[in-house]
């Protein structure tokens, strides 16, 4: 998965000072006010021995700015960041979803094909 949609940006638009912790927000589909809560308790508690801010500040400087024209829709942004969470299940829902649609397919067209003899008689003719 290497779209630009997949990857991990430092998110400007709702940025409080490098905008990591709204990149990675933005990433996961958590909620930025938690992903700043756990890096403040991160720092105050030194649950990484301290190297917390360190890191927070190379990846303000590594990581790229999110590109504005990323996502057109919230529905976007949310489908993108349930790939990134788990992509086999959504490469089922998506399955799950064409096997509909080709079922209701099939049902129009046997409603059409046993309605219209003549248009039954080429399909039969085709194969």
């Amino acid at each position: 998965m290497t779209s630009e949609r997949t990857t991990l940006y430092r998110d400007k638009q709702n940025a409080k000072l490098m905008g990591v912790c709204s990149g990675i927000a933005d990433y996961t589909g958590v909620n930025v006010l938690w992903v700043r809560l756990g890096l403040v308790i991160s720092i105050l508690t030194g649950v990484l021995g301290g190297i917390t801010i360190p890191l927070y500040f190379v990846l303000g400087l590594m990581l790229n700015k999110k590109p504005p024209h990323l996502y057109v829709e919230a529905d976007e942004q949310k489908y993108w960041q349930r790939v990134r969470q788990s992509p086999q299940r959504t490469a089922r829902e998506i399955r799950s979803r064409m096997r509909d649609v080709d079922r209701r397919l099939a049902d129009v067209e046997t409603y059409y094909v046993s309605s219209n003899p003549r248009l039954n008689a080429e399909i039969e003719r085709l194969r």
